[in-house]
């Protein structure tokens, strides 16, 4: 991608109403363009962030060998009474009426995926289930003042799993968050394992994937040591008290929740009659869990994490482009020849390129923009680097002239 072309150029300053770093960067750096509180825009260099989240999710999604479906944004009120959530979940939901007949925008996917087994499953022999999609939710968000991290409308994977059995329900929950460590991990975030409760979604306990970052906006009471976090809001254990395995007292802190999982039991499927025939012959309820992974909050969840007082610093997995390729030049110079031919031969071995051809653009601001863009590597032609290219990775100070066939060789 030539920078001269791309649609969403850097900006010197983010709107003034924005506090979250996440949203100054990523505003700033042209990822994202805001329409108004809660609701952003994916510019190119957004969308390719999201893009290759959703690919880290996807993969490990298909390993626990769940299928991708993608359900219907727009729902009837007639199935979300059938839980009794078109009422109590009413202060999120965006509901309203058309024609005489009620709708809601969805804010997730439980009833409509009980509607869809109903439909589509008889016995024992059809389960389990798990199915998952990636789609736009709608929540009536009243606290919009961090950016992406909490949204009006945002991107979401849920999946969710249908069993015979409460055995087999645990079984995959458990196969499901060792899922959810690897995509975290794939995506450098340090995701700790969290009780808290259920919301809209379940009386019980759930479990969400916290990161310990200052400007996080929950509070968890952890165990440094690894074996014990929750959620501050719902735990009656207090920060101090002695960790129940000597690695000493528990801390209190700030924390950005980037995941969620619930154990739903059988509510779900006994009130929408969601049965199936077992070995005997009997019709019983079956077992339903559902999973969540934000994909936006994500991409704010990360710049928050992996930032400096220059701009971004995007892990390599998720990086809109894996090399930022600059000229430097002045009007006598032959450099753009080289420069061209640097990207050329990058695209041609499949490296991803974000090329800053721009004309009448000092090195200075070139050099401001790929440390507030983030891309990990940063690459420079000039007349000083002569035959070679200059090697720079965003998180060092240190450069390098190599070839181009060296850089390749590094890809």
């Amino acid at each position: 991608m030539r920078y001269s072309k791309l649609f969403g150029k850097t900006i010197k300053e983010a709107p003034k109403d924005e506090v979250a770093a996440n949203a100054k960067l990523l505003l700033r750096g042209g990822f994202i363009d805001k329409l108004m509180a809660g609701s952003y825009t994916l510019l190119h260099l957004g969308r390719r962030v999201e893009q290759k989240i959703e690919q880290i999710i996807r993969e490990e999604m298909n390993t626990t060998g769940a299928q991708e479906v993608l359900m219907p944004l727009l729902h009837p009120k007639e199935i979300w009474n059938e839980t009794g959530r078109w009422d109590s979940a009413r202060e999120v939901m965006y509901q309203f009426k058309k024609n005489d007949k009620e709708y809601a925008l969805s804010f997730t996917h439980e009833e409509i995926v009980m509607d869809l087994v109903r439909k589509h499953i008889s016995s024992y022999k059809d389960l389990p289930v798990k199915i998952y999609h990636f789609s736009t939710k709608f929540r009536d968000e009243k606290r919009v003042k961090s950016g992406i991290l909490r949204g009006r409308e945002f991107l979401m994977k849920d999946l969710y799993s249908v069993h015979v059995s409460e055995e087999d329900m645990t079984k995959y929950y458990q196969e499901v968050i060792e899922a959810y460590k690897r995509i975290f991990k794939r995506m450098e975030l340090d995701a700790i394992l969290t009780q808290a409760a259920g919301g809209v979604f379940t009386k019980g306990s759930t479990h969400e994937f916290q990161v310990i970052v200052d400007s996080g906006e929950d509070e968890i009471v952890y165990c440094p040591g690894g074996d014990f976090s929750a959620n501050a809001e719902v735990s009656s254990v207090k920060e101090g008290k002695q960790c129940d395995l000597g690695h000493g007292p528990l801390k209190k802190a700030k924390a950005i929740e980037v995941g969620n999982i619930f154990p739903l039991g059988t509510y779900y499927s006994e009130k929408m009659k969601a049965l199936f025939t077992d070995h005997s012959g009997q019709k019983k309820p079956a077992w339903f869990a559902s999973y969540g992974i934000g994909l936006t909050r994500a991409v704010g969840a990360i710049v928050e994490v992996h930032h400096d007082d220059k701009g971004i610093v995007w892990p390599e997995s998720v990086a809109p482009y894996s090399v930022h390729l600059i000229e430097i030049r002045n009007p006598k110079s032959e450099i753009r020849n080289s420069a061209d031919e640097v990207y050329a031969r990058l695209q041609k071995e499949g490296i991803e390129v974000l090329y800053d051809d721009r004309e009448d653009i000092s090195a200075g601001e070139k050099f401001a923009d790929a440390d507030l863009i983030g891309i990990p590597i940063r690459l420079v032609v000039s007349e000083k680097t002569q035959d070679k290219i200059e090697w720079k990775k965003r998180n060092e100070q240190k450069t390098q002239l190599l070839s181009v066939d060296a850089i390749v060789k590094r890809f």
